[in-house]
């Protein structure tokens, strides 16, 4: 693929709701542009973009492709974002690295949650020039004026068509450019006349247009409002401005499986969709970076995958200077230099050499040693203090325990979890010190179960998942006499040893205390330590539920020893099991994690959240306005809010986010530990 210079680059990230035709759409301007020859579908497995062995499974893209459209002197980098919630940091990743949105909405299902969380996702990258694709008008129920209504009803006046339609679901033959006037038919998208049944429609969207055109425009205001006619060149002229500032966002209407309409969408991508040059990004510390190919090398990389077959690729887009191949950057994350080899422009799974990336181009380098997703590259160490900010990445909440199949797939663990989080920095991976599971935290079940499948396919290594046990932890709430008498007699020397102690319950959060109050040397002072001992090694296995004992204050008070028989060895023996009955005896409970829970919601969801956490034993604290959302700030049982993330989801029509943080134990209710118990039985069994 030829060189591009700066000003002839178009990035662009297609976003929208899952299944919403992006891939269709990306397979499409493909087939138009003449890089392949015929058009794949996601159905037959065998698009450009959806190429894992995981999307052909599934049916929908789990990551982020880069898919070089070269277009009317142009390249036009799209990145093509899976739209399914779990992969919501590849659409964040995508977003950082592109200078427009292209926004995908299903002509039949209108505007789902998926279309507002692009939405989102482009506000907060800072994006604002976009284009909305209303998708899959040749299928029945079509309806280009409802979702454009609607539309307009959700995201403003601005919102206006370009194009409309000709004929819908099996009669749709192409569409009208309202910029241009002439009628675009087919796959080729040959220009005629504008059929005379479509006549009235067409002057009713073109006045829509031009009013919002000529809101950006004070000249073609005035014009507007004394009611002289704005012809095409004037129109057109004032059209890349106001898209550009974001004043005014294109609705296209588009067949992706039969390429209608797409030919008009590429156009108005290299005509009106701005190129990088002079985007600004921001640094860490205030400072920014200008897009410029004869500034200082700035590059940042969004995206990492790990082939076993092509190594680790590196995608990253260039913010300032000139990237070449078999550069040494310098990585500002990881202090050290990085050595390139060859630069490429993915195509799906191809890659095409690129002879260098100029400021704003996107492409990708293999085999690099240790740079992962949010690094930044810059000419050397002393450049150093430039770096761009992580992105920011939603906090997953959906908790899973890794369980390895074999002891070979035991071994290979720890290496292959870490490899999976450099690919996907949106999952995080933790040991639970009191269960001892490995516990992976994903975004939701989705995500889960293809990292293990991913796990296997490229590392070799085979796990089940399943929900973590939840940390309980046992203690007391009233105080107990114990007294144990280890004695056992054998040929030669026997054992003896035995001790008499108090347990007291602690203030929460205590933990354990030692006290002696041994009067006579009835426990010799040689053998107290082994009492201490005895009774630590006992802690972490309480009577209820096999959990850690705490808050617990044991003293001992009295015992006896043997001259001959007693060791240390039998004085701890003798306080382990003093403690366990001692602990029977003083009305044991168990104490449960208590997470501190943050939902930001759509404001009308509120009540279904707090009822829902309500439900949970949660407690809600607080409620928070934010602007079209609210903030609810809650506290519940972890037991209930491990795997919330995919509840939420299904609450807040996929636009809920929360945090889940472990904030302190608290006392089980009795009902629910008589429950939690029997559950506990039934496994052991």
């Amino acid at each position: 693929m030829k060189a591009y210079a700066s000003d002839q680059l178009r990035n662009l990230v297609l976003m929208g709701h899952g299944g919403s035709g992006k891939t269709t759409l990306a397979e499409a301007m493909l087939f138009v542009s003449g890089a392949i020859s015929r058009m794949g579908k996601v159905e037959d497995r065998n698009t450009v973009s959806d190429f894992d062995e995981q999307e052909h499974q599934h049916h929908y893209s789990i990551s982020t492709s880069l898919i070089p459209v070269e277009w009317a002197g142009t390249k036009l980098n799209i990145l093509d974002a899976p739209g399914y919630p779990d992969f919501e940091g590849e659409a964040i990743a995508a977003a950082a690295a592109a200078d427009a949105a292209v926004i995908t909405v299903d002509a039949v299902g209108g505007i789902q949650s998926g279309s507002e969380v692009a939405w989102d996702h482009a506000d907060e990258a800072g994006i604002r020039p976009r284009f909305i694709i209303v998708t899959r008008l040749d299928r029945e129920n079509a309806d280009f004026d409802a979702v454009l209504a609607a539309l307009r009803g959700r995201f403003g006046t601005g919102v206006v068509p370009l194009a409309i339609p000709i004929g819908v679901a099996g009669s749709f033959a192409g569409v009208v450019d309202l910029a241009s006037g002439t009628a675009i038919r087919g796959a080729d998208g040959a220009a005629g006349e504008v059929p005379a049944d479509v006549a009235g429609a067409v002057e009713s969207a073109r006045d829509m247009l031009v009013e919002s055109v000529a809101e950006t425009d004070e000249e073609l205001l005035n014009d507007y409002l004394e009611g002289n006619a704005i012809d095409d060149a004037r129109l057109q002229a004032a059209l890349p401005e106001a898209v550009r500032s974001g004043s005014v966002i294109p609705v296209f209407p588009v067949s992706g499986t039969s390429a209608f309409g797409v030919k008009l969408v590429m156009d108005a991508a290299a005509t009106l969709l701005p190129s990088p040059v002079g985007r600004e990004r921001l640094l860490e510390g205030g400072a920014t970076v200008t897009v410029d190919p004869s500034g200082p090398l700035v590059a940042h990389v969004f995206k990492t995958t790990a082939d076993p077959f092509v190594g680790r690729l590196t995608y990253m887009r260039v913010l300032s200077g000139t990237l070449k191949p078999d550069a040494n950057p310098y990585n500002v994350q990881h202090a050290t230099q990085e050595r390139l080899g060859h630069l490429f422009a993915m195509r799906g799974k191809e890659q095409i050499g690129m002879p260098e990336l100029v400021a704003g181009d996107i492409g990708v380098a293999a085999k690099l040693t240790v740079s992962t997703t949010g690094d930044t590259f810059v000419a050397s160490e002393a450049s150093k203090g430039t770096r761009v900010p992580p992105l920011p990445f939603p906090e997953p909440t959906y908790r899973s325990a890794v369980h390895p199949r074999t002891k070979a797939d035991v071994d290979k663990l720890s290496q292959a979890l870490a490899r999976i989080t450099e690919q996907d920095p949106t999952i995080h991976v933790s040991r639970d010190p009191d269960t001892g599971e490995t516990i992976m935290t994903t975004i939701g079940d989705a995500q889960a179960a293809i990292a293990a499948a991913r796990l296997e396919k490229n590392f070799g290594v085979a796990v089940d998942i399943a929900e973590p046990r939840v940390p309980y932890r046992e203690t007391i709430t009233s105080a107990a006499k114990s007294e144990y008498k280890h004695k056992k007699q054998t040929g030669g020397h026997g054992q003896y040893g035995h001790v008499v102690i108090q347990i007291d319950p602690a203030q929460r959060g205590a933990g354990f205390t030692f006290a002696e109050k041994v009067v006579g040397g009835n426990v010799p002072k040689q053998f107290i330590p082994a009492v201490e001992k005895g009774i630590m090694e006992t802690l972490p296995t309480g009577p209820l539920a096999h959990s850690p004992i705490v808050d617990v204050q044991v003293t001992l008070l009295d015992g006896s020893a043997h001259a001959v028989d007693s060791s240390e060895m039998a004085f701890k023996l003798a306080a382990g099991q003093a403690l366990k009955q001692g602990m029977l005896q003083a009305h044991p409970i168990l104490l449960e994690p208590v997470a501190r829970v943050i939902v930001r919601v759509p404001a009308d969801r509120v009540g279904d959240v707090m009822s829902d956490l309500n439900g949970r034993r949660g407690h809600v604290h607080g409620v928070e306005p934010a602007g079209a959302f609210s903030v609810v700030e809650a506290e519940a049982p972890l037991a209930e809010v491990q795997r919330y993330a995919v509840d939420l989801r299904a609450l807040s029509h996929g636009r809920g986010r929360c945090s889940v943080t472990f904030d302190h134990y608290a006392e089980v209710p009795a009902h629910v530990q008589d429950q939690v118990l029997k559950q506990l039985t039934v496994a052991e069994a």
